[in-house]
């Protein structure tokens, strides 16, 4: 396999939550596999750091892709020919579904799984002037198994998933991939009240066969794997990124 199936020169993309925590790490790595980078958050400090972090490489819209103004300025924004689409925009509101209101699901569910779909069916023709593009939306392994997540948070993702496998037969005629990658904890802000209590660290460690949580940069290389060329025969899957965490039953000491 070529050098070439290996990098992403010259090639466009767009990650939403692109600023911090996993989305931060994949415009790093895009970015160093020779791509151009339009990132998509709700504050302008980060994304102004990102910028200064990747001169001449990285671009910013600030936007909520939360809501339909917030999309609105992404497609007015974003390039007219698109390699990579990352939908790493995401959030939880944690509580037992007799705690929500109908509000809530929504937001939850807007947020997690309408908004990858809207940004996705409005994106699509600059994907298809691509030639050869690349969707990756960024799931959960809350919706792969049950967890104490709520069920707004993980009926979302769960949903994902199955978009995945759906937008993966509706676009291969388009030339356009689709994957999810479904992470495990992972060392970002967006948890890091979670890790550091100890009794909450030490279960999740204890669920997870390799002993530990994720670091941003480890997901983001599986997301930014499946961008590239040499991924081409790889659509509709879910990957998970969990440290083998789904994949252990009832384990013994030997």
């Amino acid at each position: 396999m070529t050098r070439e199936a290996w990098r992403l020169d010259g090639k466009h993309a767009l990650v939403t939550g692109g600023s911090k925590g996993i989305g931060r790490a994949v415009v790093d790595q895009l970015v160093e596999l020779g791509a151009h980078v339009t990132i998509v958050a709700r504050m302008q400090g980060p994304i102004d750091e990102t910028i200064a972090a990747h001169p001449g490489a990285v671009t910013g819209i600030t936007a909520d892709v939360a809501t339909p103004a917030g999309r609105a300025a992404v497609i007015e924004q974003a390039p007219a020919e698109l390699h990579v689409l990352v939908h790493n925009a995401g959030g939880n509101i944690r509580r037992p579904l007799t705690g929500y209101d109908d509000a809530t699901i929504e937001q939850v569910v807007g947020l997690n799984l309408l908004s990858p779909l809207s940004l996705s069916r409005q994106l699509h023709p600059r994907l298809v002037a691509a030639r050869g593009a690349s969707i990756v939306h960024v799931g959960s392994v809350a919706g792969i198994v049950a967890l104490a997540t709520g069920v707004a948070y993980g009926a979302a993702k769960a949903g994902l998933s199955q978009a995945t496998r759906t937008l993966a037969l509706e676009f291969a005629g388009d030339n356009i991939r689709v994957n999810m990658v479904a992470p495990w904890y992972t060392r970002t802000e967006l948890v890091a009240s979670v890790l550091a209590q100890e009794r909450r660290m030490n279960a999740i460690v204890a669920r997870t066969p390799l002993g530990r949580v994720a670091e941003p940069a480890e997901v983001a290389a599986a997301i930014v794997f499946l961008t590239l060329p040499c991924a081409s025969y790889i659509t509709g899957q879910t990957l998970a990124v969990d440290g083998g965490m789904t994949i252990q039953g009832l384990a013994f000491d030997p």
